[in-house]
């Protein structure tokens, strides 16, 4: 499902400029359209909420300049739209699941169990990994998963200004860092070396 829609400064300067003229308003009704959409995807037991209402926040951002001139209404209401297509998407790449029981089942049989030497091993091939990264991105990728609720939002927008950069496209930055992580983690756990 996921494509790449890659956000520049003037389509995200756009999208900012269709939620509102005034650029504190518009940060304002961004960021309370990106809090709904997680919930709307929580609420529909997505399980990655955040990466769904970003994959949605992209997606609108990439087509603003087609939308805006001749869309007429709430701009958050494209938005809620646009998560329902990233939704359906979203469900047809899931694994179906009948009911709780067979939930229950399935997860049963998958027998998963972690030990203490494989969590001690997880962790060190990500501390290896993050002795990879350049300092400036192993500092941006701790700093933007730190804290909860407002001061979480409050610490990336500050870390966005701090790196010059827009709040989206610190979220991009933050989602690439991550991934990649994720794929030098997994190298490491597979025994595939470094390069």
């Amino acid at each position: 499902m996921k494509r790449d829609y890659p956000i520049t400064q003037e389509a995200f300067d756009g999208l900012l400029g269709w939620l509102d003229t005034n650029r504190e308003q518009a940060a304002q009704k961004y960021e309370k359209i990106r809090t709904r959409l997680i919930k709307i995807f929580t609420c529909r037991g997505c399980y990655d909420a955040d990466d769904l209402a970003d994959e949605t926040i992209n997606r609108v951002t990439s087509r603003v300049g087609d939308i805006a001139p001749s869309y007429s209404g709430d701009p958050a209401l494209y938005f809620y739209g646009v998560a329902q297509k990233v939704h359906l998407e979203y469900l047809r790449r899931r694994p179906i699941v009948q009911n709780s029981d067979d939930a229950r089942r399935e997860l049963k049989s998958t027998n998963v169990k972690f030990s203490l030497e494989d969590i001690e091993e997880e962790y060190a091939c990500l501390e290896r990994c993050m002795d990879q990264l350049p300092a400036e991105n192993r500092r941006l990728v701790l700093e933007y998963y730190q804290e909860d609720k407002s001061a979480k939002i409050k610490r990336r927008r500050e870390l966005a200004a701090e790196f010059g950069i827009a709040v989206n496209a610190l979220r991009i930055r933050a989602h690439r860092i991550r991934l990649q992580l994720q794929q030098c983690v997994t190298a490491c756990l597979e025994g595939i070396p470094a390069h």
